[in-house]
């Protein structure tokens, strides 16, 4: 299959590799990766593209940052951006130890057993390994001078430690600290090494103003010293910040890392202040990151061949770092204020919706005109076609567990307060292994205080008779709407086939309902009409459905292994 990369709002094209030098590193961490064997590397047939994704997503100079002889480095801060995805994990921490500095102190000139290349060193200091070529502050002992090297988007400046104010970093203060610490225990062993523990912090979170300066105060807090700060902001509004450190006294991580978790907690508020407490300027940036971990770069979205059609958007089949993804497009020249209200709708929905009858949400492309919703892709297509196109007819055992993966999700979504409002065989879809989830949340809803609505939404041939006549429903309109896919599923027939929408609608407002199979299961039958009962307070909820349809599967399991016995 062909695919054509998607163009994004920003007039700076896709990076690609070999874009940004003549030099391209990732060629060489992908080949290093590849020859030793690493397990992502050898196994994982998008391993390169996602490998490409990583690099694209951060400014150029984090790939002359790249030592590729700790080429899995690269692999520890792809993972590290993913984990802070998840708003529970940020800011995302990790800790380890890089070397220990020999230095004499009879004023002698230092021995420098250093082997650290940021923004990833070796886990093994020991090994040697050559400092990068980027330009980068030499690492002496106790007084030399400290740059912070900042890669933000654009330009990369290095400013000495005499600018460091704002980080509420004293460097003169902590090096005579560290000076008289070590030196004053015994002043006749002045001609003995010693070795000092130099430690690597990274830290990975949503991307904001004042974040650097943040971060060092709380390595200062802990009486910390930076040494390196390699600063690096992901396109789509993440920080991976890595910072070379000394003034733990032991190589040993455990306790380091401890103490920057208490260190965060103290510092709770400054990590998640109110937007009362925020600037003008920082306003906006937070009520971007509210979304920000499900904003997708369309310049990594890849569009394939076109699923499925509606009237405001188009469904395709895509690629997004690497994963099969299904594409829904709003098409521009429809959008309109109720438009993009309902898509804000969907989104904010499926933001909240995590369980495996329901299709995951992978993230959304919120800047109008360009608005698009990606979730999982389902390569056994929608329940309609299986049913409808394919001309399958279903045996007992496999009906009833596409009916209680149905209910499942759908409990799930009640359950959560929210109406689907839509629910039909189109919208119910097949991964590879036939399990069933709940799609296209174009038109759902939460439930308003009253759990109550009146708008009338949703297909004719599935619609409840109190959504058509424009009467207050909740809940129990989408076990209405259950019902008519209950009876597609025994009878492998559309609804009301020989009728237009618009007459089917009026006749479920009359009492019209489908003709009951002859064949279909006694108990299958008896709650297909509970179901699609006319007055919503006797339909059953999906809970109960979904225990009587177990039930019923246990059976017909338990006969089946009794007859084969």
């Amino acid at each position: 299959m062909d695919f054509v990369e998607g163009v994004g709002e920003s007039s700076s094209p896709p990076r690609t590799f070999g874009g940004f030098s003549n030099y391209d590193v990732r060629n060489d961490v992908y080949n290093r990766l590849v020859e030793t064997g690493h397990d992502q590397a050898v196994s994982n047939p998008d391993f390169r593209e996602l490998l490409e994704a990583h690099f694209n997503r951060l400014p150029p100079s984090y790939g002359l940052d790249v030592n590729v002889d700790r080429a899995e480095d690269v692999l520890l801060h792809q993972s590290l951006l993913s984990l802070a995805r998840d708003p529970e994990k940020r800011p995302v921490i990790h800790v380890r130890f890089l070397e220990n500095i020999s230095a004499q102190t009879d004023g002698e000139e230092q021995e420098i057993a250093s082997s650290h290349s940021s923004p990833g060193p070796s886990n093994d200091a020991t090994n040697g390994g050559a400092v990068s070529s980027h330009k980068r502050c030499e690492i002496q002992f106790m007084f030399s001078t400290l740059y912070i090297h900042k890669t933000r988007d654009h330009a990369t400046d290095f400013e000495p430690c005499s600018k460091l104010e704002g980080l509420n970093l004293d460097v003169r203060k902590n090096s005579k600290d560290i000076e008289e610490r070590f030196l004053s225990d015994n002043l006749s062993q002045r001609q003995e090494h010693l070795n000092f523990p130099i430690h690597e912090v990274i830290f990975s979170t949503l991307d904001k103003p004042k974040l650097l300066s943040q971060l060092s105060a709380l390595l200062s807090d802990i009486g910390l010293n930076i040494r390196e700060a390699h600063v690096f902001s992901t396109t789509d509004g993440y920080s991976l910040d890595v910072f070379v450190v000394d003034g733990w006294p032991v190589e040993e991580t455990d306790g380091l890392y401890e103490a920057m978790e208490k260190a965060v907690a103290r510092s709770e508020g400054s990590w998640s202040r109110s937007s009362n407490s925020l600037s003008a300027v920082e306003k906006p940036l937070a009520a971007e990151a509210k979304c920000g971990y499900w904003e997708i770069d369309k310049r990594l979205l890849k569009i394939g061949e076109r699923i499925a059609s509606g009237s405001c958007g188009d469904l395709y089949h895509g690629v997004y770092l690497g994963q099969d993804v299904a594409v829904k497009v709003m098409r521009s020249d429809q959008l309109n204020d109720a438009l993009e209200d309902e898509f804000a709708q969907e989104v904010t929905i499926l933001k909240q919706v995590h369980h495996k009858n329901v299709v995951r949400f992978i993230g959304a492309c919120t800047k109008s005109p360009n608005l698009c919703i990606v979730t999982e892709y389902m390569p056994g297509g929608s329940l309609y076609d299986y049913l409808h196109k394919n001309h399958n007819v279903l045996e007992l055992s496999p009906l009833l567990k596409f009916a209680i993966d149905v209910c499942k999700g759908m409990e799930y979504l009640h359950r959560n307060n929210i109406i689907h409002r839509d629910l039909k065989t189109a919208n119910l879809l097949m991964d590879t292994d036939n399990v069933v989830k709940v799609a296209d949340f174009g038109v759902a809803r939460f439930l308003n205080q009253e759990g109550v609505m009146t708008a009338e939404t949703g297909t004719y041939r599935w619609m409840a008779p109190e959504v058509i006549n424009h009467q207050p429903y909740d809940q129990k309109a989408d076990v209405f709407s259950f019902s008519i896919v209950l009876w597609e599923l025994v009878t492998a027939k559309v609804p009301y086939d020989t009728m237009t929408p618009l007459q089917a609608a009026l006749g479920v407002r009359q009492g019209l309902r489908p003709e009951l199979p002859k064949h279909g299961h006694p108990k299958l039958l008896y709650l297909m009409q509970r179901c699609w009962e006319a007055d919503p307070s006797n339909r059953p909820s999906f809970q109960e459905i979904t225990v009587e349809l177990e039930n019923l599967l246990q059976q017909v399991e338990n006969d089946s292994q009794a007859n084969g016995a």
